[in-house]
């Protein structure tokens, strides 16, 4: 077995490009050398938001990348979706200090994927382990109180769970394409009376006078941006949360990505009145964000839903994820899915609580997610 050097990392791009396309899988949207580097660069992922660089690379002694694990040191919760506050809460009440903590994920955004990415090698088992090990050890050098992965694919669960991480259950609401061609045949799959609610809120959406279209990242002009970002912070606002992505932000994805950004855009003439924001892989598309200046009947379903469905089925994307939360997703066809997130708790009494509170939790997440997909609109076939 050859000897493995685990690096840490304080900026996405101090790791080649090669490496990250070695690593990654292929068109991926966010595990890329770019997605990471800018957020970074423009603070979205940066020490003002919460969020210190730590990303690990496991290197044999010839100096060749073997595996990396994308890796935050976090100063708060925000924008990492494992719905931890409680766990902070009673940390405190407890005379403990739950920040900082690490986070392996993306930040601000809740998308599933590999998160120990690790090359075809046959030492890919013992390079995981290196990833675990150096990140249980960035942990202990910072006084960390946990280290979280968020949003974990099944090889990388098992992996966490041999380590003895815990593993938290989430419920998010996906589209699964199936064999029906078109829209229409998409709605053909539906009961009558979910069928013409759809067929009434995309009416209501047409009858706006709005013109709606499809751009691409590199389709848009950088010109746009600023008009495009005010709708996105806009949603931030009426929340009264804050918008950590800025117009140059935006503006250097769209160039980076070019396809692997998608935005819906409905325009009053030449004005931008709402937007839907996504991201691509081969495979997947990933509703990010939403913005609207206006009141326009159904506007929000069209955009963030119907268009995205339809954009899948024209481009043989084979799912749709448009995001935390939402059981309004139902009536429109999105499945209630399980998702998992990993855990390392430091203290031994705060672990015993986290673990039974989780245990019960996994059953509890289940039989939601079962009650919620008897909630579907599709037909039953005889």
């Amino acid at each position: 077995m050859p000897a493995i050097t685990v690096t840490s990392h304080h900026a996405a791009d101090a790791i080649p490009r090669a490496v990250w396309a070695r690593l990654c899988p292929p068109n991926h949207p966010f595990l890329n050398a770019d997605f990471l580097a800018i957020l970074e660069r423009h603070g979205a992922a940066g020490r003002p938001w919460g969020w210190l660089a730590r990303h690990l690379l496991a290197s044999d002694e010839q100096g060749t990348a073997l595996g990396m694990l994308p890796l935050y040191v976090r100063f708060n919760s925000h924008g990492d979706f494992i719905h931890d506050w409680s766990w902070a809460a009673a940390y405190k009440q407890l005379g403990h200090v739950y920040y900082p903590k690490l986070l392996t994920g993306l930040p601000h955004t809740p998308a599933a994927g590999p998160r120990l990415l690790v090359g075809a090698d046959p030492a890919a088992c013992a390079v995981r382990q290196a990833l675990i090990d150096g990140a249980l050890a960035l942990a202990t050098e910072h006084g960390a109180s946990s280290w979280h992965v968020a949003f974990v694919e099944a090889d990388d669960q098992a992996a966490l769970q041999a380590a003895g991480l815990l593993t938290s259950h989430n419920v998010q609401f996906q589209w699964l394409a199936g064999d029906c061609g078109d829209f229409d045949g998409y709605l053909a799959t539906f009961t009558a009376e979910k069928r013409r609610k759809v067929r009434a809120e995309r009416r209501r959406a047409r009858e706006s006078g709005l013109a709606i279209e499809v751009r691409h990242g590199d389709e848009v002009d950088p010109a746009e941006w600023p008009a495009l970002h005010a709708l996105y912070a806009a949603t931030f606002d009426k929340f009264n949360n804050y918008a950590v992505f800025s117009p140059a932000c935006f503006a250097d994805l769209a160039q980076a990505l070019g396809r692997r950004m998608v935005l819906f855009i409905a325009r009053d003439g030449k004005q931008p009145v709402a937007l839907s924001l996504c991201f691509r892989s081969d495979d997947v598309l990933y509703g990010r964000y939403w913005g609207c200046s206006g009141n326009y009947h159904s506007l929000h379903f069209e955009l963030c839903f119907y268009q995205g469905i339809a954009y899948c089925l024209r481009e043989g994307l084979l799912r749709f994820e448009p995001g935390a939360g939402g059981e309004h997703k139902i009536a429109r066809g999105f499945t209630p899915t399980l998702v998992h997130s990993m855990h390392w708790i430091a203290d031994p009494q705060m672990r015993g609580l986290i673990d039974r509170h989780l245990e019960q939790q996994g059953s509890a997440v289940a039989a939601y997610r079962d009650e919620a997909a008897d909630h579907l609109p599709f037909r039953c076939e005889p």
